[in-house]
């Protein structure tokens, strides 16, 4: 771990409230002489970097670590400024800027500004800026959050990044949200750039239910986004709509709030084979790998363009009106190449992830396990990527189907209570 001692840079400030008049209105709008940073991102003065929101991290020592989105090549220093007991007090230390190593070339990278803590001080709050020089007045402050990490509450939460063009596959969504409350998800923190009114309906009820959590994710304004992984196919800022930021921060943002955090995207779903639910297939991988923290299943594709006969007792024309994939119709999946590497998403203890990718985790504290097929695999129900494929090839895999009942009863719950389906439509 590197030394931030020589980092420490002392500055005798007055308080902010000068005036003794630190009423309590006041202070939810001037904190530390500042103005509290409280949309989602915030673009710093040098325009290269942009702040999504900093952690205490005493997993090795104490340190504030800083989600940030910067330019690795025109961003050279920056420094974070805390302040201590009661405001009376700031302090300044530089940051090491820790570029993730999965960038995939573009010139913004999800980065952690690392900073030491100042021994005597546990700030709330803190200011980041690029120079040593700073008017507090004139720059937002950012509220440290994990400070206080009570007790997992939850035990599985999943994280999905992200939501954008004008998202408006319904049923699938309807259909993935509820797999997961049955496998035994109890929030999904979804972030959130666009989607349809229709999905606005939706999202409005899985909110009121408690179900879902949003995180709003504008990244669009801030940067030229690609809706793709690497930099070479369109050349823009910054890849997919910032999706291994929204990862990182939804690990950071849900260390102290839940056991197990899934990253996967909303047509994924990691499905047990063995077991009926989550808690039980855990319950074995860990008796299995007492040191991991980091479960990685393997991608197995069902395409959208294979379909099943009907479920025996239900008409699928019931959910006509309903724009989206129906998961149900599609239990043909394709052998994956023997040999070839297939993407794997994963479910980690949050405690344990330093840094993660969207198929890996960079940086961790203990060990990773590549869970076999034949105990659970990532459902992935989309369009295909091997058209050539012949259809005789693909295996039939009704492992879905099992959850039928319960599943269907749901979705349709859902699908009235949001009013997407007339309540007089037949089941």
């Amino acid at each position: 771990m590197v030394s931030f001692a020589s980092y420490y840079l002392r500055l005798n400030k007055q308080p902010y409230d000068t005036n003794g008049e630190n009423n309590q209105l006041e202070f939810q709008h001037h904190i530390c002489g500042g103005q509290l940073a409280t949309d989602s991102i915030t673009r710093l003065k040098d325009s290269h970097s942009f702040i999504i929101a900093p952690y205490f991290d005493n997993r090795n020592g104490s340190f504030i670590r800083v989600i940030s989105i910067i330019h690795h090549q025109k961003v050279k220093e920056l420094y974070c400024m805390f302040c201590c007991k009661n405001d009376s007090n700031r302090i300044m230390v530089k940051a090491r800027i820790d570029v993730h190593s999965d960038r995939f070339e573009f010139p913004y990278g999800t980065t952690d500004l690392v900073c030491l803590e100042p021994q005597d001080c546990s700030p709330q709050y803190m200011f980041i800026h690029p120079t040593q020089e700073l008017n507090p007045a004139q720059l937002p402050v950012f509220k440290i959050k994990n400070r206080n990490s009570g007790h997992s509450l939850l035990d599985f939460t999943v994280c999905i990044s992200t939501m954008y063009g004008n998202y408006n596959n319904i049923l699938q969504f309807v259909q993935s949200i509820e797999m997961y409350k049955i496998l035994g998800a109890q929030r999904v923190v979804i972030y959130k750039n666009n989607c349809s009114q229709l999905m606005e309906k939706i999202l409005d009820y899985y909110i009121s239910e408690g179900t879902v959590e949003i995180r709003a994710w504008p990244i669009h304004l801030y940067l030229n986004v690609s809706s793709h992984w690497h930099h070479s196919h369109e050349g823009k800022d910054l890849g997919y709509f910032g999706q291994i930021t929204a990862l990182n921060d939804c690990i950071y943002h849900n260390m102290y709030k839940s056991k197990y955090v899934l990253l996967n995207d909303v047509d994924e779903i990691i499905l047990p084979v063995k077991e009926a639910d989550w808690k039980s297939m855990m319950q074995r991988l860990e008796m299995q790998h007492p040191g991991a923290g980091v479960f990685l299943f393997e991608n197995h594709d069902f395409p959208v363009n294979v379909f099943a006969p009907t479920v025996e007792g239900f008409n699928f024309s019931t959910w006509n009106p309903v724009p989206g994939v129906n998961i149900l119709e599609h239990i043909s999946r394709e052998p994956n190449k023997k040999g070839a590497f297939n993407n794997r998403k994963m479910m980690v203890n949050p405690r344990k992830v330093i840094q993660t990718s969207v198929h890996s985790v960079l940086k961790m504290y203990g060990n990773h396990v590549n869970v076999p097929s034949d105990v659970a695999i990532n459902f992935h129900c989309r369009k295909s990527r091997r058209e050539d494929l012949p259809e005789g090839s693909l295996i039939r895999d009704p492992t879905l189907w099992q959850y039928n009942r319960t599943l269907i009863a749901n979705v349709n719950q859902v699908l009235h209570k949001a009013k997407i389906l007339k309540t007089d439509t037949q089941l």
